[in-house]
Protein backbone atom coordinates (compact mmCIF):
# COMPACT_ATOMS: atom_id res chain seq x y z
CA UNK A 1 0.00 0.00 0.00
CA UNK A 2 1.00 3.19 -0.95
CA UNK A 3 0.60 6.18 1.60
CA UNK A 4 -0.22 9.94 -0.30
CA UNK A 5 0.73 12.77 2.04
CA UNK A 6 -0.53 16.26 0.29
CA UNK A 7 0.47 19.47 1.66
CA UNK A 8 -1.91 22.39 0.76
CA UNK A 9 -0.95 26.44 0.84
CA UNK A 10 -3.52 29.00 0.43
CA UNK A 11 -1.96 32.55 -1.39
CA UNK A 12 -3.58 35.05 -2.85
CA UNK A 13 -2.56 37.66 -5.49
CA UNK A 14 -0.26 39.82 -3.01
CA UNK A 15 1.83 36.61 -2.97
CA UNK A 16 5.64 37.12 -4.56
CA UNK A 17 7.04 34.24 -3.06
CA UNK A 18 6.61 31.26 -1.56
CA UNK A 19 7.93 27.64 -0.65
CA UNK A 20 7.61 24.38 1.19
CA UNK A 21 10.25 23.37 4.02
CA UNK A 22 10.99 20.22 5.85
CA UNK A 23 12.03 21.50 9.22
CA UNK A 24 15.28 23.74 7.96
CA UNK A 25 15.43 22.45 4.24
CA UNK A 26 13.86 23.45 1.35
CA UNK A 27 11.92 21.17 -0.48
CA UNK A 28 10.26 23.23 -3.20
CA UNK A 29 10.56 27.31 -3.67
CA UNK A 30 7.81 27.98 -6.33
CA UNK A 31 8.30 25.95 -9.37
CA UNK A 32 11.95 24.71 -8.45
CA UNK A 33 12.73 21.78 -6.59
CA UNK A 34 15.25 21.90 -3.95
CA UNK A 35 15.79 18.14 -2.91
CA UNK A 36 16.76 14.96 -3.98
CA UNK A 37 13.78 12.53 -2.81
CA UNK A 38 11.65 11.39 -5.95
CA UNK A 39 8.67 11.33 -3.67
CA UNK A 40 8.26 14.84 -3.30
CA UNK A 41 6.48 16.36 -6.18
CA UNK A 42 4.87 19.90 -7.02
CA UNK A 43 0.90 19.19 -6.87
CA UNK A 44 -0.03 23.11 -7.68
CA UNK A 45 1.20 26.38 -7.82
CA UNK A 46 -1.88 29.13 -8.96
CA UNK A 47 -3.16 32.26 -7.55
CA UNK A 48 -4.88 30.64 -4.85
CA UNK A 49 -2.76 27.45 -4.04
CA UNK A 50 0.56 26.10 -3.72
CA UNK A 51 0.75 22.43 -2.92
CA UNK A 52 3.20 19.33 -2.51
CA UNK A 53 2.99 15.64 -2.30
CA UNK A 54 4.96 13.28 -0.61
CA UNK A 55 4.57 9.52 -1.62
CA UNK A 56 4.53 6.29 -0.44
CA UNK A 57 5.02 8.27 3.71
CA UNK A 58 7.01 6.47 5.85
CA UNK A 59 8.05 6.75 9.36
CA UNK A 60 11.15 9.01 8.60
CA UNK A 61 8.97 11.65 6.99
CA UNK A 62 7.74 12.71 10.60
CA UNK A 63 8.11 16.09 11.68
CA UNK A 64 7.67 19.53 11.29
CA UNK A 65 6.38 21.09 7.41
CA UNK A 66 6.24 24.92 6.86
CA UNK A 67 5.17 27.13 3.99
CA UNK A 68 6.10 30.44 4.08
CA UNK A 69 4.77 32.88 2.23
CA UNK A 70 6.38 36.22 1.00
CA UNK A 71 4.42 39.30 0.14
CA UNK A 72 5.08 43.02 -0.30
CA UNK A 73 4.44 43.81 3.24
CA UNK A 74 5.95 41.15 5.24
CA UNK A 75 6.66 37.42 5.44
CA UNK A 76 3.93 34.83 6.98
CA UNK A 77 4.36 31.18 7.49
CA UNK A 78 2.25 28.41 8.15
CA UNK A 79 3.25 25.15 10.13
CA UNK A 80 1.43 21.31 10.38
CA UNK A 81 3.60 18.76 12.19
CA UNK A 82 3.11 15.31 10.88
CA UNK A 83 2.91 12.43 12.71
CA UNK A 84 3.08 8.68 11.13
CA UNK A 85 1.08 6.25 12.38
CA UNK A 86 1.86 2.47 11.25
CA UNK A 87 -0.11 -0.63 11.71
CA UNK A 88 1.35 -3.39 13.90
CA UNK A 89 3.67 -6.20 12.78
CA UNK A 90 4.48 -9.39 14.46
CA UNK A 91 8.44 -9.22 13.16
CA UNK A 92 9.43 -12.10 15.63
CA UNK A 93 7.79 -15.39 17.52
CA UNK A 94 8.87 -18.76 19.28
CA UNK A 95 8.13 -21.53 17.21
CA UNK A 96 6.13 -24.19 17.94
CA UNK A 97 7.32 -26.49 21.01
CA UNK A 98 7.28 -30.21 22.46
CA UNK A 99 7.74 -30.17 26.39
CA UNK A 100 7.53 -32.79 29.09
CA UNK A 101 4.80 -32.22 31.63
CA UNK A 102 6.24 -30.24 34.63
CA UNK A 103 9.05 -28.31 32.49
CA UNK A 104 8.94 -24.81 31.81
CA UNK A 105 8.87 -23.02 28.83
CA UNK A 106 8.91 -19.03 27.78
CA UNK A 107 7.46 -17.79 24.18
CA UNK A 108 8.48 -14.67 22.99
CA UNK A 109 6.13 -12.06 20.71
CA UNK A 110 8.11 -9.36 18.98
CA UNK A 111 6.26 -6.44 16.85
CA UNK A 112 6.77 -3.08 15.72
CA UNK A 113 4.47 0.03 15.31
CA UNK A 114 3.70 3.47 15.56
CA UNK A 115 2.36 4.01 18.09
CA UNK A 116 4.17 0.90 20.28
CA UNK A 117 1.41 -1.58 20.00
CA UNK A 118 -0.01 -3.65 23.01
CA UNK A 119 1.12 -7.45 22.83
CA UNK A 120 -1.15 -10.07 24.51
CA UNK A 121 -1.26 -13.95 25.33
CA UNK A 122 -4.21 -15.90 25.16
CA UNK A 123 -4.57 -19.46 25.61
CA UNK A 124 -7.10 -21.09 22.68
CA UNK A 125 -9.20 -23.42 25.00
CA UNK A 126 -13.00 -23.87 25.96
CA UNK A 127 -11.07 -23.56 30.02
CA UNK A 128 -9.33 -20.60 29.52
CA UNK A 129 -10.45 -17.49 30.59
CA UNK A 130 -9.19 -14.00 29.33
CA UNK A 131 -5.53 -12.96 28.77
CA UNK A 132 -2.68 -15.25 30.22
CA UNK A 133 0.09 -12.36 29.58
CA UNK A 134 0.13 -8.72 28.90
CA UNK A 135 3.49 -8.97 27.91
CA UNK A 136 5.58 -9.37 25.15
CA UNK A 137 6.92 -12.88 26.99
CA UNK A 138 4.80 -15.75 28.53
CA UNK A 139 6.75 -17.62 31.44
CA UNK A 140 5.28 -20.89 32.13
CA UNK A 141 6.41 -22.85 35.07
CA UNK A 142 5.71 -26.26 36.10
CA UNK A 143 3.25 -27.23 32.24
CA UNK A 144 0.71 -29.40 32.66
CA UNK A 145 -1.50 -31.20 30.07
CA UNK A 146 -4.21 -29.07 30.77
CA UNK A 147 -1.99 -25.77 29.21
CA UNK A 148 -0.95 -27.87 26.29
CA UNK A 149 -2.60 -26.43 22.87
CA UNK A 150 -2.20 -23.04 20.82
CA UNK A 151 -1.17 -19.47 21.98
CA UNK A 152 -2.51 -16.69 20.24
CA UNK A 153 -0.40 -13.54 20.09
CA UNK A 154 -2.28 -10.38 19.74
CA UNK A 155 -0.17 -6.86 18.18
CA UNK A 156 -2.84 -3.65 18.64
CA UNK A 157 -2.43 0.09 18.56
CA UNK A 158 -5.77 1.25 17.11
CA UNK A 159 -4.23 1.97 13.87
CA UNK A 160 -5.60 -0.88 12.02
CA UNK A 161 -6.86 -4.24 13.28
CA UNK A 162 -4.78 -6.33 15.50
CA UNK A 163 -2.21 -8.99 14.29
CA UNK A 164 -2.52 -12.17 15.50
CA UNK A 165 0.04 -15.34 15.84
CA UNK A 166 -0.30 -18.86 16.93
CA UNK A 167 2.61 -20.66 18.67
CA UNK A 168 1.62 -24.78 19.42
CA UNK A 169 2.63 -25.72 22.93
CA UNK A 170 2.72 -29.66 23.15
CA UNK A 171 2.39 -31.01 26.50
CA UNK A 172 4.49 -35.50 26.80
CA UNK A 173 3.16 -36.86 29.70
CA UNK A 174 2.81 -40.84 30.56
CA UNK A 175 -0.41 -43.08 29.54
CA UNK A 176 -3.30 -42.99 32.09
CA UNK A 177 -5.99 -45.46 31.29
CA UNK A 178 -9.17 -43.52 31.74
CA UNK A 179 -11.70 -46.50 31.08
CA UNK A 180 -11.36 -49.81 31.55
CA UNK A 181 -14.30 -52.40 32.03
CA UNK A 182 -15.05 -55.76 32.75
CA UNK A 183 -17.85 -57.78 30.22
CA UNK A 184 -19.43 -60.43 30.62
CA UNK A 185 -20.16 -62.84 27.49
CA UNK A 186 -22.56 -66.29 27.33
CA UNK A 187 -20.56 -69.00 25.32
CA UNK A 188 -20.61 -69.02 21.48
CA UNK A 189 -21.33 -65.31 21.41
CA UNK A 190 -18.84 -62.43 20.03
CA UNK A 191 -17.09 -60.67 23.38
CA UNK A 192 -14.89 -56.92 23.19
CA UNK A 193 -12.70 -55.90 25.95
CA UNK A 194 -11.88 -52.11 25.27
CA UNK A 195 -9.05 -50.40 26.95
CA UNK A 196 -8.85 -46.66 26.73
CA UNK A 197 -5.50 -44.19 27.33
CA UNK A 198 -4.73 -40.69 27.68
CA UNK A 199 -1.06 -40.14 26.57
CA UNK A 200 1.42 -37.78 24.62
CA UNK A 201 3.09 -38.94 22.34
CA UNK A 202 -0.33 -41.39 21.99
CA UNK A 203 0.05 -45.02 23.79
CA UNK A 204 0.91 -48.39 22.21
CA UNK A 205 -1.39 -50.71 23.55
CA UNK A 206 -0.24 -54.68 24.31
CA UNK A 207 -2.88 -57.43 25.86
CA UNK A 208 -1.64 -60.01 28.05
CA UNK A 209 -3.44 -63.07 29.48
CA UNK A 210 -1.62 -65.05 32.41
CA UNK A 211 1.86 -63.18 30.85
CA UNK A 212 1.05 -64.80 27.86
CA UNK A 213 0.67 -61.68 24.74
CA UNK A 214 -1.84 -61.77 22.34
CA UNK A 215 -1.20 -60.48 18.71
CA UNK A 216 -3.15 -60.11 15.81
CA UNK A 217 -3.75 -62.77 13.73
CA UNK A 218 -4.35 -65.26 16.63
CA UNK A 219 -7.58 -67.70 15.94
CA UNK A 220 -10.43 -66.16 16.88
CA UNK A 221 -9.15 -63.22 18.72
CA UNK A 222 -8.69 -59.62 16.46
CA UNK A 223 -6.65 -56.77 18.57
CA UNK A 224 -7.44 -53.48 17.23
CA UNK A 225 -5.28 -50.47 18.59
CA UNK A 226 -5.70 -46.55 17.74
CA UNK A 227 -4.38 -43.74 19.11
CA UNK A 228 -6.77 -43.06 22.32
CA UNK A 229 -7.72 -47.06 22.94
CA UNK A 230 -7.26 -50.76 22.19
CA UNK A 231 -10.43 -53.06 21.70
CA UNK A 232 -9.86 -57.03 22.17
CA UNK A 233 -12.67 -59.00 20.10
CA UNK A 234 -13.61 -62.55 20.67
CA UNK A 235 -15.29 -64.00 17.59
CA UNK A 236 -16.87 -66.99 19.86
CA UNK A 237 -16.35 -67.27 22.88
CA UNK A 238 -15.56 -70.20 24.66
CA UNK A 239 -15.07 -71.13 28.52
CA UNK A 240 -10.96 -71.11 27.71
CA UNK A 241 -11.43 -67.29 26.87
CA UNK A 242 -12.84 -67.01 30.11
CA UNK A 243 -10.08 -65.35 32.88
CA UNK A 244 -7.96 -61.69 33.51
CA UNK A 245 -6.86 -59.82 31.08
CA UNK A 246 -3.94 -56.83 31.09
CA UNK A 247 -4.04 -54.07 28.97
CA UNK A 248 -0.58 -52.44 29.11
CA UNK A 249 -0.45 -48.77 27.86
CA UNK A 250 2.86 -47.24 27.12
CA UNK A 251 5.18 -44.34 25.41
CA UNK A 252 9.04 -42.92 25.84
CA UNK A 253 7.77 -41.39 29.29
CA UNK A 254 6.30 -44.31 31.08
CA UNK A 255 3.38 -47.28 31.23
CA UNK A 256 0.68 -48.30 33.17
CA UNK A 257 -1.63 -51.10 32.97
CA UNK A 258 -4.89 -52.56 34.13
CA UNK A 259 -6.89 -55.94 34.75
CA UNK A 260 -9.88 -56.83 32.71
CA UNK A 261 -11.72 -59.66 33.23
CA UNK A 262 -14.51 -61.45 30.50
CA UNK A 263 -16.64 -63.46 32.26
CA UNK A 264 -19.70 -65.67 31.42
CA UNK A 265 -22.86 -65.98 32.79
CA UNK A 266 -23.69 -66.68 36.37
CA UNK A 267 -20.66 -65.20 37.43
CA UNK A 268 -20.30 -62.72 40.27
CA UNK A 269 -17.40 -59.72 40.12
CA UNK A 270 -16.57 -57.06 42.19
CA UNK A 271 -15.35 -53.69 40.12
CA UNK A 272 -13.17 -54.01 37.24
CA UNK A 273 -10.10 -55.21 38.86
CA UNK A 274 -12.17 -57.99 40.54
CA UNK A 275 -11.54 -61.84 40.42
CA UNK A 276 -14.93 -63.77 39.06
CA UNK A 277 -16.07 -66.41 40.62
CA UNK A 278 -18.61 -68.52 40.25
CA UNK A 279 -21.92 -68.54 42.05
CA UNK A 280 -23.30 -71.74 43.76
CA UNK A 281 -26.67 -70.30 44.97
CA UNK A 282 -27.88 -69.88 41.55
CA UNK A 283 -27.45 -73.84 40.86
CA UNK A 284 -29.23 -74.95 44.06
CA UNK A 285 -32.57 -72.70 43.17
CA UNK A 286 -33.97 -74.85 40.83
CA UNK A 287 -33.30 -77.93 43.43
CA UNK A 288 -34.88 -75.90 46.07
CA UNK A 289 -38.53 -75.36 44.26
CA UNK A 290 -38.18 -79.31 43.10
CA UNK A 291 -38.28 -80.16 46.97
CA UNK A 292 -41.17 -77.63 47.57
CA UNK A 293 -42.91 -78.83 45.07
CA UNK A 294 -42.52 -82.49 46.12
CA UNK A 295 -43.20 -81.71 50.28
CA UNK A 296 -46.81 -80.49 48.44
Amino acid sequence: IIFLLSLRCSVDNRVTRVAWLNRSSILYAGNDKWCLDPRVVLLSNTKTEYSIQIQDVDVYDEGPYTCSVQTDNHPKTSRVHLIVQVSPKIVEISSDISINEGGNISLTCIATGRPDPTITWRHISPKAVGFVSEDEYLEITGITREQSGEYECSASNDVATPVVRRVKVTVNYPPYISDAKSTGVPVGQKGILQCEASAVPAAEFQWYKDDKRLVEGQKGVKVESKAFFSRLTFFNVSEQDYGNYTCVASNKLGNTNVSIILYGPGAVHDGNNGTSRRAGCIGLLPLLLLHLLLKF
